[in-house]
């Protein structure tokens, strides 16, 4: 990888972390004032949409190669991001205080901050890290899913869209919740895999 690739990467890295820093302040200050889980996405939610929405670039980045991560994988969590985001949460007022909002935010943000800080630490660090927080913000999705679909339902959210089509959004998100954890799990899988990988390459350099 050229050095100016190395030094865009850093940057684009360095940014996402402090927005998500300023997010995860954000959301735990209001809990302290508050002593409430209602008010995490008034705090954060505006600079998490941006945050998320932004971090497209990161299946871009797998699509021309500058990192190993491939396309697949980067766009399914991309994705499954934006859509809770913007689709659901953005647009459904009522759900916006829940506590699966605050755990869900809270997991990602620690995610995304803690991968950055351990970045210089051993592969191994930064996986494990992942792998045990990435459970906790799945749950959030889930848990918020489940919680706006009577709501969905009632206002029939995007029928405008569905009119067309053999199937409601309400049953999209009910197929979707689903599935959510046969494609979380594929997503999991994968990072065990890096995981494994990288202690394999680690012993291989003590050996030798």
């Amino acid at each position: 990888m050229s050095q100016l690739s190395n030094l865009y990467l850093f940057a684009y890295n360095s940014i996402q972390a402090l927005g998500w820093a300023i997010s995860i302040s954000r959301i735990l200050s209001n809990f302290v004032s508050t002593k409430s889980f209602s008010g995490a996405y008034a705090s954060a939610g505006e600079l998490i949409c941006l945050l998320q929405t932004v971090a497209f670039l990161e299946v871009v980045h797998g699509a021309i190669g500058i990192v190993p991560s491939g396309v697949l994988l980067p766009l399914m969590q991309w994705g499954g991001r934006v859509h809770f985001l913007l689709a659901i949460v953005r647009r459904i007022v009522e759900v916006q205080e829940l506590p699966s909002v605050f755990v869900t935010l809270l997991a990602w943000g620690l995610i995304e901050d803690l991968i950055f800080l351990l970045s210089h630490l051993p592969c191994v660090t930064r996986y494990t890290a992942f792998i045990l927080l990435y459970p906790m913000g799945l749950a959030g999705e889930m848990w918020l899913m489940y919680q706006a679909l009577p709501l969905i339902k009632t206002k029939n959210l995007y029928a405008y869209f569905f009119a067309g089509l053999p199937i409601t959004y309400y049953n999209f998100v009910k197929v979707l919740l689903a599935c959510y954890p046969f494609m979380w799990l594929k997503l999991y899988l994968h990072l065990f895999k890096q995981r494994k990988a990288k202690l394999g390459k680690q012993h291989k350099k003590k050996r030798n």
